[in-house]
């Protein structure tokens, strides 16, 4: 299709994981210079599914890849039934759009919920507005966006507020590095990416760095208990970038497409037209 339909004149198909640490690199300040890091785990979060997927020097190792079946449409069905509950006004047809936008303007995520609570009874001001016009006699609407502003994203964290059996995002990322091999542990604890437009959340990024940081800290100090020396601090790091992470496999395939160190890679229609489909099967993807 992109040779005959398109007319491409190259193409290489990539995994969306790897796009991301191209993504990485590419915002990272002194990248020009720099051999891109491909060994790092790439917490890709999108409408139903959140994987975090590792990848070592380039390749994803396809049997450590987990998953937890909540997504951004999870979270905009908290923030539905929320506004159900409380009986706000809005029309039923425009109830699941009026949260969508609810939550990509007011959501976030706390560092506690008792403490976020608490926060919230002192001061009024933290209880959003959103309004809007009815699709058909344009009567004008108003609702107030309270607690589920902070409740509806916990859910990755606190996943049995929804009542779903998933894990904690923090626990399946720290089994995700724990299975991989030994070797490439310490480099994915310290390269731990944001993709999908969920991971966009304020305070996403902390509260996760703050989670898997707590596991790995509790098995160090099991550790020490068992053989009476301290192991070598494993600090955890992951990075985020609002603004692009997003479309971060996009940016990352523009970034892999326009640079000529990268020209290799690709299949041309050259290739293609003298052998045909049987031409791609090189690629990793598709092997």
């Amino acid at each position: 299709i992109m040779f005959e339909t398109f007319n491409v004149s190259s193409l290489h198909i990539a995994v969306q994981a790897v796009l991301a640490l191209y993504a990485q690199w590419v915002n990272k300040d002194d990248h020009t210079d720099a051999t891109p890091d491909l060994t790092g785990l790439v917490l890709d979060s999108g409408d139903g599914v959140t994987c975090a997927i590792p990848v070592a020097d380039g390749f994803v190792v396809g049997s450590c890849i987990q998953e937890i079946p909540l997504g951004g449409r999870h979270v905009t069905q908290y923030f539905c039934d929320a506004l159900t509950q409380r009986g706000e006004p809005v029309p039923p047809e425009q109830r699941m759009e009026c949260a969508r936008l609810a939550k990509e303007n007011h959501g976030y995520v706390c560092k506690t919920i008792q403490e976020e609570r608490s926060k919230f009874d002192k001061d009024p001001s933290r209880t959003k507005t959103f309004t809007g016009n009815h699709f058909k006699n344009k009567e004008p609407w108003e609702v107030s966006i309270s607690h589920e502003r902070f409740m509806g994203p916990e859910i990755f964290f606190t996943p049995e507020i929804i009542k779903s059996p998933a894990v904690p995002l923090p626990q399946v990322v720290d089994k995700c590095i724990m299975n991989c091999p030994i070797d490439y542990r310490r480099r994915l604890y310290s390269n731990i990416v944001l993709a999908g437009g969920t991971t966009c959340f304020q305070n996403y990024q902390s509260r996760l760095k703050r989670g898997v940081q707590e596991i790995v800290d509790a098995r160090l100090q099991q550790a020490e208990a068992h053989t009476g020396t301290r192991p070598k601090d494993l600090p955890v790091q992951v990075f985020d970038h609002r603004k692009s992470q997003r479309y971060a496999a996009w940016l990352g395939g523009a970034f892999v497409a326009s640079e000529p160190r990268f020209a290799p890679l690709f299949k041309t229609k050259k290739e293609y037209e003298e052998e045909g489909p049987a031409c791609m099967r090189a690629s990793a993807v598709l092997m």
